[in-house]
């Protein structure tokens, strides 16, 4: 198992160097003869030249803040710690935007294509990581998700000790999301609607897909206004399975403009930006756990 650090992990031995904190990687039982060994055949991308390069400048330490040597011997359950990097990232070009901030919450227009924290071909070019080297604020941590894909309202915690109340606020569906999609125009249907299935993971694996058998997922879907062939509409999910909002849509036969996932898996664009998710994080309004007070974020983008 490995990840970002920063995410309700232990505090890492090494510092967070241009907004990106370091990864971490468990040490599984095995028959390695030494560290270099075991990172080149668990992360086959690096070639073992890199990750002695790596070693040498003191990016790859044990738990104690040790830096480990290629000769290392291998240390079953031991977690290391390494920075990611990429050897070129595509430049994502378009700006998020601050809404709002206090000591405790970040609150961030996020654009479409921008992904929220590092992962895959993503490190520098992510909200969280922007954000950190925008704000210098190293704890920041998303308390909730929203896909690459979709622009919008994306809140951040700022301080450790509060971050716990406001991901209970999602866990616990005590917060009232609003979106907006632009989908097929649907005579034939009566909004507003609701939309229940049981949704499960699909294939390939960054899909989901709807089966039979009791619901887990439930959106309210109404009518905003009529675009000639295309329609605009409020999203309002009662639950937040992945790509929820998505596969609702292309079950009802008016998948959102421009997905590539739903209902059918299309070619990667790359790195193609001319056609967004016509999908927007509107709105979320809570009632702040700490304060009392009645909260509510709304975007500044449209569709």
């Amino acid at each position: 198992m490995s990840g970002p650090n920063g995410q309700g992990h232990p505090p890492s031995p090494l510092p967070i160097v241009d907004g990106v904190a370091p990864s971490y990687v468990w040490l599984p039982a095995g028959d390695w003869p030494d560290m270099l060994t075991f990172l080149v055949e668990r992360f086959p991308a690096i070639n073992s030249a890199t990750w002695i390069a790596r070693m040498a400048q003191g990016e790859v330490v044990d738990d104690a803040g040790v830096r480990l040597t290629p000769q290392a011997p291998y240390r079953h359950g031991c977690r290391l710690y390494y920075y990611r990097a990429l050897e070129a990232e595509t430049p994502i070009p378009f700006e998020e935007t601050i809404l709002y901030q206090n000591e405790r919450l970040l609150v961030v227009d996020k654009p479409h294509f921008l992904p929220v924290i590092p992962a895959g071909r993503f490190l520098h070019e992510t909200l969280l990581v922007r954000l950190k080297k925008k704000t210098g604020l190293t704890a920041l941590t998303p308390i909730h998700r929203l896909d690459r894909e979709t622009a919008g309202v994306m809140i951040f915690s700022v301080d450790i000790a509060s971050r716990g109340a406001y991901q209970s606020l999602f866990q616990q569906r005590l917060v009232d999301k609003v979106y907006e999609a632009l989908a097929p125009t649907m005579p034939e249907l009566t909004f507003p609607l609701v939309h229940r299935s049981r949704m499960v993971e699909g294939t390939p694996f960054f899909r989901m897909q709807e089966v039979a058998g009791e619901a887990n997922s439930e959106t309210l879907i109404d009518l905003i206004e009529q675009r000639q062939q295309h329609s605009l509409y409020r999203l309002s999910p009662l639950t937040g399975k992945k790509h929820q909002l998505r596969v609702h849509m292309a079950s009802l036969g008016m998948p959102i403009i421009n997905d590539i996932f739903y209902p059918d898996n299309r070619p990667c664009k790359g790195d193609d930006w001319s056609s967004p998710l016509k999908l927007l994080a509107k709105s979320i309004a809570f009632e702040d756990p700490v304060t009392g007070e009645r909260l509510r974020f709304e975007t500044g983008l449209t569709l």
